[in-house]
This record gives C-alpha cells, structure tokens and sequence, in this order.
C-alpha cells in the first residue's frame, strides 16, 4: 500500500477521535492528482431506466504514480456517493478501464456491494444492474432537465409525512393550517401490509374531519417512489416480498381510490424537506436533510425545481477510516445513516456512557440523550458535539456535490438544545476548515411553526388540483 494520504483534520469528534472526513481524503487525493503530470482524465456515467444519464468527470493519477494504490478507494467510494445521490441501473467507467473490473467484482451479487447492486437494479429502476468500461469519447450526453414540484396551495388539501416512529397530518384551506397531528406508530418491522394501510387511511381521515371536502392528497414518506409507487423503502422492510408486490408497492394508488379520485401525489421525504425549505426560506439552492430515524436528503436546484436523483444521502460515504461503523441494512462502512440518525445517537451515547436497557428502541434512547442535555449532562454534550463536527464535515462533503447556498437541518435528532449545539458545531468546523463555504452557505433549522407543519404544509402543495 502507498502512504497514507495527508489529512489533518482541525477539528475532531470527541467521542468519534478517528473519524476520516470524506471530503479532507478526497481533496488530498486530488492535491496528488493536481502535481502529477501523468494525471489521466477520467469519467463515471450513471444512465438511469429512461436513458437519462448523469455524468461525473474528474481526473485521477498516472498507473505508476507512487500513490496509485489509492485510485481504487477513490473511484469506488466516488461510485458509491454518486449512485446514492443521482440513482443509475447501469454505469460506465470511462478512462481507467483496470478500475471497471475491480468495481464490476464489488458491484456483484457475490461482491461487497450486493446491497447496491441489488437496490440500483431490479429494486429501483427494474432491470439488472451493469458495469462496465466505456471509452471516453463513447459517454452519453449529461441530463440537466428539472422537474418543477409542488408549491400549489389552493383548495382544501391534506398533506401527510410518513416516518419511522411516527406518521404526521396537515389539514389546509387555501395554504392556511386548520389541524395538524403526529401519531406514533413502529412500521419497519410489520410484515402485515394492512397495518401499513390501515395507519395511512386513519391520518387521512384524521385530517378530512377538519375539512368542508378534500380536493387533493400529497404525502411525503422514506425510501424510493416513482410516479406513486413504492420502490423500495425501509418503512416497509418487514413486508414479505409477495406482500409487498401485491398490496405496498401501489398502495398510495389504493388510498387514491378510497378518496374518490382526487390528485394525489407522494415524494420521498428527503425532496419535500428541501422543498419546505425553500418554501420557508424563500429562496432556492437548498440541500435539505432530516436527521431522524434514518437521514433523509433532498435537493432544490438554484432555479427552483427538483431532479430526476435519488439524493439517499443516507447511504452516501462520509468517512473513510478503516473500521468505521458498518450501516445494518446495506452492510457498508461509514456511511451518513451511522452518524446523522437515532442510529447515529444510540451509537454514540453507548461510547459516551449512557447504558441503555437490552432491545431498548432507539427513538426512546434519543429521548433519554435529550433529556440527558436538557439536564445539563455532559455525556448528552458530548454526543451531540462529536455528530456536530462530523456533519459539518459531511456538510462540505456534500458542497462538493451539490450548488448550494442554503443547507436545512431538521428531524428528531436536531429537537432541543442538542440541536442547537450541534449545529453550533457544525458551524465552526465550516469556519475552520473551510472558510469560504462558511461565507457562502446559511445554515437553517425550521422555527417551530414550520417544525410543527412544515414537512406536512409542502407535501400537501404536490398535487396541482385538476381544471
């Protein structure tokens, strides 16, 4: 193996010391890239079920360069962000065609990312998942088409977000909120789809009490939909593969039925985030991102629509360390779920001394922590310290990615003082380490009307109601 690469990060997580941010790896690496004069060009292109295609260029060092040992990692983990955030079933590997055959191995039904392969392929988009080289000069042309999302408030709507502790309803008229409820419910691990339909049919009708008629039905929920139907989403990971074709997979196309018809629109919740925001914020160019059960991504372009990406940021690779924490569903390491989530939390405060009773859920242990920090723990202080210094590193991670002048934080994980500390951490790492995102970038928490209403009030906006 070549050295390691040069990064020193100036800021740590006190209960998190090794974590290797994402984007100090990645910048190294390309410092190495920007002296080598053997530099080669070098593209991933990510073609989607429509034949859309994504198409990232970069540049990677010469084969014999003495720190070529380190392309692989580089390629693979830039692989992995870039299928989470833009979504693809097949990809081409252009410029490096040593590189294609090791990523075709992983990329595998016997390879490290089975999850992935499986997931991008049959899962998703419904045809198998490829690899392969690509010359350069054989790449598809990128898609920059837009979607325009949301935004209508006439009429009487109902909006609702599903999660995984608990499922959430507005009631409006004319954009104005006349009932809003959150209801706790425990569906990741319901194998019986009437359980799923039974709670989504009860909050519709929670809300149609506090109106005069409904005339559209938008909702927000995580994991995966394409025109209203259920990809794949870790709300109904419990669901038996045959129950899940049969009853989940169209099931908002049940409930469309049930309500006579009226549009009806869902999205995944990490969209209608950003789309809150933007709404709240007034403005555009916003990574919106729930820190709750799972993290939730969602992006608003600078000219105000949304795109045709996955934006799973959960998923999405932020540290590089060898041995970092391994996701439970997907099997990798390092990913946003194990830092930016009630997973995220249990597995701190476990480092931080809390002791949790066994097979104790992880949204009660959140509720400890808080109450922990609202007491002035310095146990609860410290965990919400070292998830702030990581996700101010993930925040620039992200930059990377996405145009951005606003980022907006919420889910449980951000409630509280905690909240508060955390992105004051967040905060200063970006003012650290890299000052001119800092100045280019706001920082957002919703206030607590929008806390209250705001993830519901903007997926009620989806439908436009019929002419």
């Amino acid at each position: 193996m070549p050295p390691s690469l040069p990064t020193s990060p100036k800021f740590r997580p006190v209960l998190d010391p090794e974590f290797l941010p994402a984007v100090l790896w990645n910048r190294a690496y390309r410092a190495l890239v920007a002296r080598d004069p053997g530099a080669r060009p070098f593209a991933l292109a990510l073609i989607r079920a429509d034949g859309t295609a994504s198409v990232h260029r970069d540049r990677l060092l010469a084969p014999a360069h003495p720190g070529a040992g380190h392309t692989l990692r580089y390629v693979e983990r830039l692989l992995k962000f870039l299928l989470w955030q833009k979504g693809g079933c097949q990809v081409l590997v252009a410029g490096a065609d040593e590189l294609a055959a090791a990523l075709a191995a992983s990329y595998h039904p016997a390879g490290a990312r089975a999850f992935d392969h499986a997931f991008m392929g049959m899962k998703v988009y419904g045809r198998p998942f490829s690899l392969t080289a690509c010359p350069l000069d054989g790449l598809p042309a990128a898609d920059t088409s837009t979607l325009a999302m949301g935004r209508h408030l006439d009429g009487c709507r109902i909006g609702f977000d599903l999660g995984g502790s608990d499922r959430k309803a507005a009631a409006l008229i004319d954009g104005q909120v006349v009932y809003s409820e959150e209801i706790a419910w425990n569906p990741y691990f319901q194998s019986d789809p009437a359980y799923h339909l039974a709670g989504v049919q009860d909050t519709l009708a929670r809300a149609a009490a506090h109106l005069p008629r409904v005339d559209a039905i938008g909702g927000s929920a995580a994991g995966v939909y394409v025109n209203n139907e259920v990809r794949v989403a870790s709300l109904f990971r419990g669901v038996p593969a045959a129950a899940f074709e049969q009853h989940i997979r169209r099931m908002f196309f049940t409930l469309q039925a049930r309500w006579g018809g009226v549009p009806f629109e869902v999205a995944n919740d990490g969209e209608v985030t950003a789309l809150a925001g933007a709404m709240a914020i007034n403005d555009d160019a916003v990574l919106g991102v729930s820190l709750g059960t799972s993290l939730a991504g969602g992006y608003v372009t600078p000219a105000g629509n949304i795109t045709p990406w996955l934006n799973e940021l959960a998923f999405a690779p932020v540290d590089y360390r060898a041995g970092a924490p391994c996701d439970e569903w997907s099997g990798d390491a390092g990913c946003g779920v194990q830092y930016f989530s009630q997973q995220g939390v249990g597995r701190l405060a476990g480092l931080a001394g809390f002791g949790f009773p066994a097979g104790q859920p992880l949204p009660e242990q959140l509720l400890a922590v808080q109450a922990a920090m609202a007491a002035g723990d310095p146990r609860a202080r410290a965990v919400y310290e070292s998830i702030g210094v990581s996700f101010g590193y993930a925040i620039a991670h992200y930059a990377d990615f996405y145009e951005l002048r606003h980022l907006l934080a919420l889910g449980r994980v951000m409630s509280g003082p905690g909240g508060e500390l955390l992105l004051a951490q967040a905060t200063a790492v970006l003012r650290g380490e890299f000052p001119a995102l800092a100045e280019a970038l706001r920082l957002h928490t919703p206030d607590e009307k929008d806390k209250r209403h705001g993830q519901a009030v903007a997926a009620a906006s989806l439908p436009a109601l019929k002419k």
